[in-house]
């Protein structure tokens, strides 16, 4: 199930708000605990099992390590929460590889061949963080180990930032689990972010999924460079108002139900380094990645060639935890060279330049980073960024790549929505006309794209949420 699923918007969600609501203040875990096994068991089934075993462990393991067992309690914490996910997530990327390399040393050996495909439990990476952040900061005595089970498992289960976060620390929410704002205030302004989020993911980044999609469906040789350019920026489109979007949507349902997640976006696509993105990209994956992997390694006390190899390190596992596969881990190798060139040299000739140029050059690094992101495989990637760099006319003729584009009125309005949005617009409004003069257009506009959006879902099946599957 999916926030922006009929089915969760007229049924379950209202459904839910208002046995909370009615329900007494200690009950109210209770009801949000039961309510997100019953959203993750209906897209998951068993693989359930894998969340509860992770959250009662970790939740042991919590004890353990007030109880004095330090060391042990975190070493079982650390071992079986990355068995978990390694066995989930990485079981058959290791064995193919593993294979790959013998076939490449002349090796013939039928010894993990026709292995099962193991299923990927939706949103065990962000599971796996949120109870790793807990049982190492007990471990360092950064927050209090939680005595309730219910508090606990309603800290990991949460359906508003479950399958695809933000990563929510325990020490972020653990007085909000007993001391909620229950308020119209906090649940009104919920209900806006929710609303904002809905669009963004409805309306913007599934008119953009169509063009991403289609291009990338061709074959690269029967495409241009302009139209490889396209599809890589409606992609770029795409990914932004996806995960914001979504992002956008367990703020607002956390607003809803008491609780308040950190911010995890915060407009990256007007950085003018690529160090800036990683500070406004997806913040709570590349803080928990600071705090609990770069900083242990570290961090910046070590010396200059330490650094840059503890941030290559920090990069390769941020791209094997968006997925099993070499593209992502070529993508985050590709950003933490960035980041290591802006810090050897380049950052300091970076700020002499027009500030502009800045953000173009960022701009060019994520797209072009993009493109391993999307494809299928690094063959594909390759050849992709070939073909968006050597000039060619490909076959597909400019009127039929029109068509499959979708290029209507929509989609431009669409594109000119996306372009101002992604970056901070509303301040530059707010200076110019107080914010009086227009609050009252305020219900309006949330109504109007709420309807939009209802009528966007009621009328077109195709809704894929990109980051579901990490």
């Amino acid at each position: 199930m999916v926030f922006s699923n009929p089915l969760f918007l007229f049924l379950f969600l209202p459904i839910v708000l208002a046995i909370y609501y009615v329900s007494p203040g200690k009950a109210k875990n209770a009801i949000l605990f039961l309510a997100s096994l019953f959203f993750y068991t209906w897209g998951e089934d068993k693989i359930v099992l894998v969340m509860l075993a992770s959250t009662v462990i970790n939740f042991l393991c919590g004890l353990l390590i007030d109880k004095g067992k330090r060391a042990t309690g975190l070493a079982i914490s650390i071992i079986t929460s990355l068995l978990f996910l390694w066995f989930f997530k990485y079981f058959n990327f290791t064995f193919d590889t593993f294979n790959s390399l013998l076939m490449h040393v002349g090796v013939k050996s039928t010894l993990f061949y026709n292995l099962p495909h193991i299923a990927l439990p939706i949103g065990i990476s962000f599971y796996t963080f949120q109870t790793l952040s807990y049982t190492i900061d007990v471990y360092r005595r950064d927050v209090e180990a939680s005595h309730d089970f219910i508090d606990f498992a309603t800290y990991v289960t949460m359906f508003p930032q479950l399958v695809a976060g933000p990563i929510v620390r325990y020490a972020d929410i653990n007085r909000q689990l007993n001391d909620k704002d229950i308020s119209f205030g906090n649940f009104s302004s919920g209900v806006e972010r929710f609303i904002i989020g809905l669009a963004k993911k409805v309306l913007i980044a599934n008119t953009f999924a169509l063009i991403a999609d289609n291009t990338f469906s061709h074959e690269i040789s029967d495409l241009s460079t302009i139209h490889a350019w396209v599809g890589i920026i409606a992609y770029s489109f795409q990914i932004f108002y996806d995960f914001s979007g979504y992002s956008d949507m367990a703020i607002g349902l956390g607003k809803m139900f008491g609780f308040d997640f950190l911010e995890n976006f915060n407009y990256p696509y007007i950085s003018s380094s690529i160090q800036e993105f990683w500070r406004r990209w997806h913040i709570s994956l590349s803080t928990w990645f600071r705090d609990y992997l770069y900083i242990p390694l570290g961090g910046n006390r070590v010396s200059r060639y330490r650094v840059y190899f503890n941030l290559l390190i920090v990069f390769l596992t941020t791209g094997l935890w968006h997925g099993a596969s070499w593209n992502f881990v070529i993508w985050g190798l590709f950003h933490g060279s960035f980041i290591i060139i802006e810090r050897i040299w380049f950052g300091e000739k970076l700020k002499l330049l027009w500030k502009p140029f800045q953000h173009l050059y960022t701009l060019l690094v994520v797209v072009v980073g993009w493109v391993f992101f999307r494809a299928d495989s690094l063959e594909s990637a390759l050849s992709y960024l070939q073909k968006m760099f050597r000039v060619s006319d490909g076959d597909i003729a400019l009127t039929h790549y029109l068509n499959y584009l979708h290029l209507n009125f929509n989609t431009i309005f669409f594109t000119i929505l996306a372009i101002l949005f992604s970056i901070p617009v509303q301040s530059y409004i707010r200076r110019i006309i107080p914010i009086q003069s227009f609050a009252f257009l305020k219900p309006v506009f949330l109504l109007t794209i709420f309807m939009l959006s209802v009528i966007y879902l009621g009328a077109n099946t195709y809704n894929p949420f990109i980051y579901f599957r990490f």
